[in-house]
């Protein structure tokens, strides 16, 4: 059985979007596509309702794009318990009120059990600091299974 990864909307965007002419961004985006073309039939893709609902924002070209990139990845169900502990990631200030859509992303991916969180998203979800946290946190709940937060970039393998 192949590791199950959470599919963020950072990922998505980055594969979908015309080539940025920020240097930073643009390699971001070709390693995005790098991995969705060389890796991910190396894993069995997830996402989530609150996925969909980011993608399908903004111009209606660009919301398509995403729309079709996501066809193909299993939905995951928003639960109680997801919402219950993305409100407390926000409470115990790991993240910021306005980052609750990235708790909620956090926490299906543990709720769920996911091997890793897929994410561009390098302030709220993507960072080893603020993953050390909510270890701490679902630990004290009862939950041990925390996915590796990362990039597209660290999954590339050798």
């Amino acid at each position: 059985m192949n590791p199950k990864v959470y599919i963020e909307t950072s990922v998505i965007s980055y594969l979908t979007a015309r080539l940025s002419s920020d240097l930073i961004v643009a390699a971001h985006q070709k390693l995005t596509l790098e991995w969705w073309e060389n890796r991910r039939v190396d894993f069995e893709l997830y996402t989530s309702e609150l996925v969909f609902e980011e993608a399908r924002r903004g111009d209606p070209q660009a919301a398509q794009k995403r729309m079709m990139a996501l066809q193909n990845i299993s939905l995951l169900p928003l639960n109680k318990d997801t919402f219950d502990l993305a409100d407390l990631i926000v409470s115990q200030h790991v993240l910021p009120e306005e980052a609750h859509a990235d708790a909620v992303h956090i926490s299906a991916a543990i709720i769920l059990e996911m091997d890793y969180l897929l994410s561009w998203n390098c302030k709220h979800i993507a960072n080893a600091q603020r993953q050390k946290q909510i270890i701490q946190i679902i630990r004290q709940i009862g939950y041990h299974n925390m996915p590796t937060l990362c990039t597209p970039e660290l999954l590339l393998g050798g």
